[in-house]
């Protein structure tokens, strides 16, 4: 099948119902680029390194992803003229995942992304991938930081709550649907990646979690 057509199929079925309020920045003139954000991911070597903070378990988990199945609504990413957001959870965060799932602390990225994709399934991989992507939209910083209590829905279905605790100074965490764990907080140094383009990236401090794990 097309890659660009099945991005687009599946990129339709998304945005439809996909009820995003936030406060505009003030005087933020309209992206135009389209850099995708899988290049982004990619920008840095598409293989594990010994950085923990960057983002090669995310990069090798969408590949893992779309190597499964092809036709899956992640490859969105690939597609730089869809205007989406995207919350972007570094190697650490995927390592304190992993160990939230098997109760293992694992030394190496290629073996968190093991232990996550063996604990959980392809298909859990697939809806927590989703479950960081806002699609429709493209929600700078600024955008974020100035919509307290906005409830972003997610490409997986469920939403993700916005809550700022200083406009000022970039501090802001994302409410997710697993209510016995910490949320993660925006990164303030990885704050609008991709800017310009309709696909930008927040990094986060955790992985968000679509249900009560």
């Amino acid at each position: 099948m097309n890659l660009r057509r099945t991005i687009t199929a599946a990129t339709a079925a998304l945005v439809v119902g996909a009820g995003i309020s936030l406060a505009p920045a003030a005087s933020a003139a309209a992206p135009s680029g389209t850099t995708s954000l899988a290049e982004v991911l990619a920008s840095d070597g598409d293989t594990f390194d010994r950085n923990w903070y960057d983002y090669d378990v995310l990069d090798q988990a969408v590949a893992a992803v779309l190597k499964a199945k092809p036709d899956s609504p992640v490859a969105v990413l690939a597609d730089g003229t869809v205007p989406l957001t995207a919350f972007l959870p570094n190697d650490r965060a995927f390592q304190l995942f992993a160990l939230d799932l098997t109760h293992r602390w694992y030394t190496s990225e290629a073996s968190v992304l093991t232990a996550i994709a063996r604990a959980a399934g392809i298909d859990a991989v697939e809806q927590v991938l989703l479950y960081h992507v806002v699609p429709g939209a493209t929600v700078d910083s600024a955008t974020a930081l100035a919509s307290n209590g906005a409830r972003l829905t997610t490409a997986q279905g469920g939403d993700v709550t916005v809550r700022v605790l200083s406009t000022k100074y970039g501090i802001a965490f994302l409410q997710d649907k697993d209510r016995n764990d910490l949320d993660p907080w925006l990164v303030r140094s990885q704050l609008d990646l991709n800017k310009g383009n309709v696909q930008i990236a927040h990094g986060i401090s955790l992985v968000l979690r679509p249900a009560n794990l």
